[in-house]
């Protein structure tokens, strides 16, 4: 059985708190978090600490904190010669600190702690420095999620790039249509199974044979018409222009 104690008490550890304890296989020895009661009705009051001093002995300990405290709390283990792992996707594996045996277990996902995920579906990203550490977290992702890689820190900066892309700022696009829908008296709801939909057809068809619209066909009388209606709104008219023009370019190269 794998031996997993959990640093951090953030939106990430939720989730992962919740699908190693109901695991079978896995036995989360401890969760560190420096404000107990933010893993209040999250974990067992007996498994969580306060002090990096009183961490128990664990095969890996996963550090999921912001990233720039991640380099901190490393260096404070009190102990060395440890499986370490990190859950960034952006920080390298070597902001670690190198007196414990380094590596990232990175879980690509959009996490809210209000919302459950089945994380069997969520691809989770390892690196390590040994063979050895990488075949135990290997090991350890496939107990709770059927898609595992070997991603090095160079490629998994790059993912996060395209992550932020896909999944941030398509959601403020969606703020910006319902901000629209709402000033307009208009129900966003009604644009929900047109958003289902382009997210179901990405599963079967690549990006620039999903993509629709205006911008695609080069209907400039349509494209002229919506950008009068923003005439109002400037920034949504640069947002709107940016974005018509980059469907445009690309879709000249095809």
């Amino acid at each position: 059985m794998a031996k997993v104690t959990i640093i951090g008490s953030g939106n990430v550890a939720h989730h992962l708190i919740r699908v190693f304890t109901e695991n079978s296989e896995v036995e989360l020895v401890q969760v560190f978090a420096r404000n107990r009661q933010s893993l209040s009705g999250v974990v067992a009051n007996e498994l969580i600490t306060d002090s990096l001093s009183e961490l128990k002995p664990a095969d890996v300990y996963l550090i999921s904190v912001t990233d720039d405290a991640i380099a901190e709390v490393s260096e404070k283990l009190p102990f060395s010669g440890k499986l370490v792992a990190h859950t960034s996707g952006t920080q390298p594996l070597k902001i670690l600190s190198d007196k414990n045996r380094r590596a990232v277990f990175y879980p690509l996902q959009t996490f809210s702690k209000e919302k459950k995920i089945n994380f069997k579906e969520i691809p989770i990203c390892l690196e390590s420095e040994n063979p050895q550490d990488f075949e135990f977290l290997k090991s350890l992702a496939k107990k709770i999620s059927d898609n595992v890689y070997d991603i090095n820190s160079e490629k998994r900066k790059a993912l996060h790039v395209a992550a932020v892309f896909v999944s941030n700022f398509v959601n403020h696009l969606y703020k910006i249509g319902s901000d629209i829908c709402e000033q307009n008296e208009l129900p966003f709801e009604v644009l929900k199974p047109l958003i289902v939909e382009v997210a179901d057809k990405i599963k079967y068809l690549n990006p620039s044979q999903a993509q629709t619209g205006p911008a695609k066909r080069k209907d400039f009388q349509v494209i002229d018409a919506h950008l009068a209606f923003l005439e109002n709104q400037p920034k949504l008219q640069y947002i709107y222009k940016t974005l018509t023009q980059s469907i445009i370019q690309e879709n000249e190269k095809l």
